[in-house]
């Protein structure tokens, strides 16, 4: 037995440290506060109990006794479909939402959600002074939400504080009980909007939700449309205020990353998923053993409640190197903010698009922000939910968005680019185990424009995702070029583009996006090792165009191992130095670096060693400031190997509609599944986020996924369907 307590005032200084401090000297163990219960840190732990949902149960019957069983301790409040249900009965709810929020459908409310953003944001903006949560985080996710749902504006005030008191105030206090009230109110409110869409249908949520049936063709009762319809509005608005608030802190702490973002604003694309690791809404959750069980080596009788704290796995270093470093351009897509498993978030999509619009907006129209910390009020407990219940700041007052318009002030930026198909124009041998691959739009229309430091993701046939920098001239708006080093102790991405790369080849690209912008300088010294010379090569285009003094060294095992060095010479002559290891040696980074002056930009991309080395030399020089990298990684080190060579073509049944698809060899299943099944739950696409598991009724599936244990794999009742293929002539699933 130890002293754990996820809510005592040490867990509620610093839960990352505290929950560090346990699992690296008792990782799984037993705590008697709250009435008892078993406590896990590692990620692996957390993911196996709120995956297997036969030994640990969500229900309230199991924990036995009235209360959320969700949470340690219990708490009050309604029974709220499907979080607090088991499979099969949590299912048909699930089924229920799910195609209201899917990725499609979560879209086509991005135009209301900016809308909304912009009349919050345009309430305070001329002030030059603001309560990040009273303001903005706390009001505007109510008002989508309830917006959404086809709440009147008159209600979106009165609900929204009610359900951020639930959340901020402490349980017994009078804070609390007013939020009580309030939630009181929201359930009277629902059924008043469930009564009026049922007699006169409108084109929002709930209007759909009330039309909707059953498995057995009968409608779903108010009471079942109640809870679903408050667990929608409850995880829609406070999560979101909580993350946004947590990130805006973090941003004002640390300008230099609020500046990338400023400058590079898709960048914002994949650091949200950094923010949801970092500052994860819902800190923990828990189960309720049926049987006798083990976790990580620790026994858990029958009954025993589990602590399953989403914090504590999101800062395992086993998972997420370096934990406790917030870096923007990190793959974080593995954290377990929006759960996993049959609870796994369903409105993960709408809570980013909030999150992302919100940010964007105020990055654009309230760039020098500074949070007063004098003013900031945390939650009392972070235990079960984080999150902030005052965030003033201070800024230079700006132009309602009406004003700016016509006065030429930006209210927006350009989001980030989808998906778009291209097609493999070209493909070119131009080094040792390098390939150069251009891409042009089929119908040969212009492409989106980018900058020197753009770099495209490539998603190939396998469900693989790739970022490769574009190398060639910007002002070509007809195709973009890569160069992709075939790296075969990688983990197969490069292997299989240098496989599948031929003229005439389809593949799905997303971008481009920038994360690595050339700065303006006075002069430039630009440091390529290997295929880190992509980037560089379009910024030596550059900045032999704007006429700014350069010089670049590039550098590889060998001559011929060395990719467009004629064309790098051709563009800088004598500025440019090329150092094959074999011939020269490593560079004099010393000297390089320090000859140059107080105005020079250092950019640098290679290997991780040669940067680690250009980063200890400029920081013995003084240049930490002036340096800008991008690090290439062999790919995720956590992805399942396989050939794709192997594929094979399969027919696919759909045993709820009878419908028989078939999978091709280049084409994965998801891909040929979301044409035909309305409302497909998918998020990753990478195959570890569980949100597209999926029965398997027949046939043999194929596991390209990271998250099934060997004995799911083996006995193989389900598959993760974004990466999963099948290894049988037939594969029946249950959709």
């Amino acid at each position: 037995m130890t002293d754990f307590d996820h809510h005592s005032d040490a867990c509620n200084a610093d839960p990352v440290g505290y929950y560090r401090a346990y699992r690296e000297k008792c990782p799984v163990g037993r705590s008697d506060a709250h009435g008892g219960f078993v406590y896990t840190t590692r990620y692996a732990d957390v993911v196996r109990v709120a995956r297997d949902d036969d030994t640990f149960s969500s229900a309230r019957a199991t924990a036995g006794g009235d209360g959320t069983a969700i949470v340690i301790p219990r708490g009050p409040g309604l029974e709220q479909y499907p979080i607090e249900l088991d499979p099969p009965a949590a299912t048909g709810y699930r089924d229920l939402i799910n195609p209201l929020l899917t990725q499609d459908a979560v879209a086509k409310l991005a135009p209301m959600i900016a809308r909304h953003t912009t009349r919050v944001i345009d309430a305070f903006v001329t002030e030059g002074s603001v309560d990040f949560v009273r303001d903005l985080t706390n009001p505007l996710p109510a008002a989508v939400t309830l917006d959404w749902l086809g709440f009147p504006e008159s209600d979106w005030a009165k609900l929204a504080k009610p359900i951020h008191d639930i959340f901020a105030a402490l349980p017994g206090s009078d804070r609390a009980i007013r939020g009580a009230q309030g939630l009181a109110y929201l359930d009277e409110r629902i059924r008043d909007l469930i009564r009026d869409r049922r007699a006169e249908p409108a084109d929002d949520a709930v209007s759909y939700l009330v039309a909707q049936r059953r498995g057995d063709g009968e409608p779903f009762s108010v009471d079942e449309l109640v809870s679903v319809i408050g667990l929608l509005v409850a995880g829609g608005v406070d999560t979101t205020t909580s993350l946004t608030g947590s990130t805006l802190v973090h941003l004002s702490r640390n300008p230099e990353q609020r500046q990338r973002l400023i400058d590079s604003p898709d960048l914002l694309d994949g650091a949200t998923e950094e923010f949801l690791r970092v500052f994860a809404p819902s800190q923990s959750m828990a189960r309720t053993a049926r049987a006798e069980a083990h976790v990580g080596g620790c026994p858990v009788s029958a009954g025993e409640r589990v602590l399953i704290p989403w914090v504590a796995a999101n800062h395992d270093p086993a998972v997420f190197p370096e934990p406790e470093q917030v870096r923007l351009d990190r793959d974080a897509t593995r954290h377990l903010s929006f759960g996993i498993g049959s609870h796994r978030c369903a409105g993960a999509h709408l809570a980013r698009l909030m999150f992302r619009e919100m940010i964007i907006q105020v990055l654009t129209r309230l760039p020098d922000y500074q949070v007063v910390e004098d003013g900031l009020v945390g939650y009392p407990t972070k235990g079960n939910q984080t999150g902030w219940d005052a965030i003033p700041a201070v800024f230079t007052p700006g132009r309602r968005a009406a004003d700016a318009a016509t006065g030429g002030i930006p209210v927006a930026v350009a989001r980030p680019g989808g998906d778009r198909d291209l097609v493999v124009e070209a493909v070119t041998t131009v080094a040792e185990q390098v390939l150069e691959v251009r891409l042009a739009a089929a119908d040969g229309a212009p492409l989106p424009t980018w900058a020197p430091g753009a770099h495209l993701e490539v998603r190939l046939p396998s469900g693989r995702v790739r970022q490769y920098s574009l190398c060639g001239d910007p002002a070509e708006s007809g195709r973009y070029r890569i160069g992709v080093l075939r790296e075969t102790a990688g983990r197969g991405g490069s292997v299989e583009l240098h496989t599948v790369a031929a003229t005439g080849t389809t593949l799905t690209v997303r971008g481009p996006r920038n994360h690595f912008p050339l700065v303006d300088a006075d002069e430039y010294l630009f440091l390529a090792g290997g295929i880190g010379i992509t980037p560089i090569l379009a910024m030596v285009r550059e900045a032999v165009r704007r006429g700014t003094p350069l010089r670049v060294v590039y550098g590889g095992r060998s001559r011929a191992s060395m990719a467009f060095t004629d064309e790098l010479v051709a563009l800088a002559g004598d500025r440019a130095t090329l150092l094959p290891q074999d011939e020269a040696g490593l560079p004099d980074l010393a000297t390089l670096i320090g000859g140059t002056g107080d105005g020079a930009a250092i950019y640098c991309c290679g290997p991780g060693a040669m940067i680690n080395a250009v980063e200890r030399t400029c920081g013995d020089a003084g240049r930490t400031g002036q340096l800008h990298v991008e690090r290439f990684a062999a790919g995720d080190d956590l992805e399942i190997a396989f050939d794709p060579a192997a594929n094979t073509e399969f027919d696919v049944h759909l045993a709820r509609t009878g419908v028989t698809l078939r999978v091709p060899r280049d084409k994965r299943m998801i891909e040929v599944l979301r044409e035909a099944v309305p409302g497909l739950t998918y998020d990753c696409e990478k195959g570890y986020c569980g949100a597209c598991e999926t029965r398997v009724l027949a046939g043999t599936p194929e596991h390209r996924d990271s998250l099934l244990t060997a004995d799911e794999r083996a006995a193989g009742r389900s598959m993760m369907i974004c990466v999963g293929r099948c290894t049988s002539d037939r594969l029946v699933l249950d959709l």
